[in-house]
């Protein structure tokens, strides 16, 4: 298909138009874009090491057979009350053996060390080291959650979708379109809407936190697309949360196309349009005359920012009419994905 230097598939000559109609195929290719990008590898590929010991945790030590080195404070006392504390410099004082290094240590480590040095005073020692309270390791929560109190890490491996199920999300007000997890200084985003997978199964559940995570929230504040042209009622169209309107509810809430004026085949998504001096500004077309129309515009999912074109009948010089719209549609998408983006 070829519209006046605009090749399907292909930017035009100047560069600033990348034409792509809207087929099954190009929503099934997006949508396994989308799936790929959803939960980016680093990600997917991280497993916790074994828990190591930190300042402010509280270790249990039993020692069997050894109730004065095991419940010094009374076997009638909570086990809290038997343990022993992690002093801020990452030791702790043990009968016997005297301050002794434990930050860094697996809990496995500590056992073998505690063994080794007690057996010049107890016969055969069988040693049990457990953390009976996690306080050097935290992950931190923000945003639209019902608790944002620190979570700890522990001895069992933490997952997002389980962080995120204790933390609770904030129905009416979260954006799960593009939840953030922050980890070593890198931002990594996550669509966890749900929109973009035909399953049940949340990417959340496969990923595994690592002591000084942060998991930020967005609350979905309105976001907004803009319809242009040929409709009953051209307006800006406002939606919250992402991926939570296509173009057929676009075109629907403006009322629909005007049937005296539009060209139902030239019916366009302009993509992009905020950033057309650097890369390509994609725009999607849609034939809403053939009979797929309506299941093909219910699949495609807007974005902040879009812009919605419908043509008017007898429209022959596409190229022209939308390079002209160009700078203007900079402007209105540059407007609302500055928005967005203030908003995370």
């Amino acid at each position: 298909m070829t519209k006046e230097g605009l090749t399907e598939g292909t930017p035009t000559d100047n560069s600033q138009i990348q034409l792509l109609t809207i087929t099954p195929q190009l929503l099934q290719q997006t949508h396994q874009n989308e799936l790929g990008a959803a939960v980016p590898q680093a990600l997917l590929d991280y497993r916790p090491e074994p828990y190591r010991i930190g300042p402010g945790d509280t270790l249990y030590i039993t020692v069997w057979d050894h109730a004065e080195l095991t419940s010094p404070a009374g076997v009638q006392q909570q086990t809290v009350a038997n343990g022993r504390l992690v002093r801020s410099d990452g030791t702790l004082f043990y009968p016997y053996i005297g301050s002794i290094k434990v930050e860094g240590l697996t809990l496995e480590d500590l056992r073998q060390q505690l063994a080794s040095k007690l057996a010049k005073f107890v016969e055969r020692p069988q040693v049990d080291v457990n953390v009976v309270s996690y306080n050097s390791q935290r992950i931190l929560l923000q945003g639209a959650f019902m608790k944002t109190d620190p979570q700890p890490i522990t001895a069992v491996p933490l997952t997002l979708g389980q962080a995120i199920g204790t933390a609770t999300i904030n129905a009416d007000q979260a954006n799960l379109g593009d939840l953030i997890l922050v980890r070593d200084g890198k931002d990594y985003h996550l669509d966890l809407s749900g929109t973009s997978s035909n399953t049940r199964h949340s990417p959340a559940q496969d990923i595994y936190l690592k002591p000084g995570d942060r998991i930020f929230l967005p609350y979905n504040d309105t976001k907004e697309v803009y319809v242009m042209g040929e409709v009953m009622r051209p307006q800006a169209v406002n939606f919250r949360t992402v991926a939570s309107i296509n173009l057929t509810q676009a075109l629907g809430r403006v009322g629909g196309l005007n049937p005296l004026t539009a060209n139902g085949k030239e019916v366009y998504v302009i993509r992009g349009a905020n950033n057309f001096e650097n890369a390509p500004a994609k725009v999607f077309q849609l034939d809403a005359h053939s009979p797929s129309a309506f299941a093909l515009g219910d699949q495609f999912w807007m974005k902040p920012g879009d812009v919605v074109f419908v043509g008017p009948a007898g429209i022959t010089r596409w190229n022209r009419v939308i390079s002209q719209l160009l700078p203007s549609l900079s402007i209105l998408s540059t407007a609302a994905y500055t928005n967005y983006s203030v908003s995370h």
